[in-house]
């Protein structure tokens, strides 16, 4: 006799969407060259209606966003400067130092008084010039900022900053993975959050539901030389418009389904919060941050899987949900209170 496997619903990241049916479809229909020796004519498709969304002269496909963030700082850097950036920001926590690896940057982690780095916490991190101290060469912004949960800097705050950054006469570059997100939840146009910065990343294999991608964006001559970069990181991609036409397909089909996330997100926190002294960090988009009152996270993890809920450990007293295209609202209904047991007998 067989037992069918209890229903899991994954909530460990907006990545681990599946391509739909129809993104399968459109992908195995691309059309598709050599993007390499000649172009993709998908892929250009896709990089021009990203251009086009984001109000600037170019844009540039590449395999991933942490690639993508780290050309737009290779082009834009000098070896030896130094780059001003949140202290929870993605570039620094989840890229592996590539800053130091690949550009010969120094990080200056930016502490934020608040939840995100605002444009007098920058202010307070600027050095007073010395020959014994590295020149700035460059600020980087996140919007949505994934270790604050997915948290928003608004428009207003977001220009502070990069006036901040024009003082000191150094290019902004914006980690935009889920700038998708930020748009839906505040209604700012792409365009205009795009227009603080002199290149923007954004990624298609989070709320979009692609199965991998990013672009990077920006001035003309800045993607010509990223795409130098991309070359020499390995980026070199020939039939890319199978990967485009997915991408294409999240930007036609599943972007105005983003305020469903940010709903199902705040329906998760509200029916968590408080269990067994957990707090959650209520969210701004997609993403639930659930702070436990002791350092339990490897074991809240691991119950609430035995109970078929996956979520993440962000530190020893953090863990973390998603909401994403294959965990729709009526899924995390019927998955929370498994969710809520978890919490509850791992921190009674």
């Amino acid at each position: 006799m067989t037992h069918s496997a209890a229903p899991v619903l994954d909530l460990r990241s907006d990545t681990v969407t599946r391509p739909t049916a129809a993104m399968r479809r459109a992908m195995a229909e691309a059309e598709v060259g050599d993007d390499v020796l000649d172009g993709d004519p998908t892929t250009r498709r896709l990089e021009a209606m990203v251009a086009e969304r984001l109000g600037t002269e170019r844009a540039l496909f590449f395999p991933s966003g942490t690639m993508a963030n780290q050309s737009a700082i290779w082009v834009q850097t000098t070896p030896g400067t130094e780059l001003l950036l949140d202290a929870d920001a993605h570039i620094i926590q989840w890229e592996i130092a590539g800053v130091a690896a690949l550009c010969g940057v120094q990080v200056r982690p930016v502490h934020a008084a608040g939840s995100v780095f605002r444009a007098a916490d920058l202010t307070a991190a600027i050095r007073s010039p010395s020959v014994h101290a590295p020149e700035p060469s460059m600020v980087c912004l996140e919007n949505t900022h994934n270790g604050a949960g997915g948290a928003v800097t608004p428009l207003p705050e977001l220009r502070a900053l990069t006036a901040v950054a024009r003082t000191l006469g150094v290019p902004v570059h914006l980690d935009g993975a889920r700038l998708w997100n930020a748009a839906a939840a505040t209604g700012t146009a792409l365009a205009d959050f795009a227009a603080c910065a002199d290149t923007v990343m954004v990624s298609f294999s989070k709320g979009l539901g692609a199965p991998v991608g990013a672009c990077l964006a920006g001035p003309a001559d800045v993607i010509a030389r990223a795409h130098r970069a991309r070359k020499r990181f390995g980026g070199g991609m020939r039939q890319s418009g199978i990967l485009a036409a997915a991408a294409l397909h999240g930007l036609e089909h599943h972007l105005d389904r983003l305020p469903q996330d940010h709903e199902a997100a705040a329906y998760l926190a509200r029916l968590v919060d408080g269990v067994g002294g957990a707090k959650v960090v209520m969210p701004d988009t997609n993403i639930v941050m659930i702070d436990l009152p002791q350092p339990r996270a490897d074991e809240v993890v691991a119950r609430a899987a035995a109970l078929g809920v996956r979520i993440s450990k962000w530190h020893a007293s953090r863990v973390r949900a998603v909401a994403h295209l294959d965990a729709p609202i009526d899924a995390i209904a019927a998955h929370a209170p498994s969710l809520a047991r978890a919490l509850a007998e791992v921190l009674s």
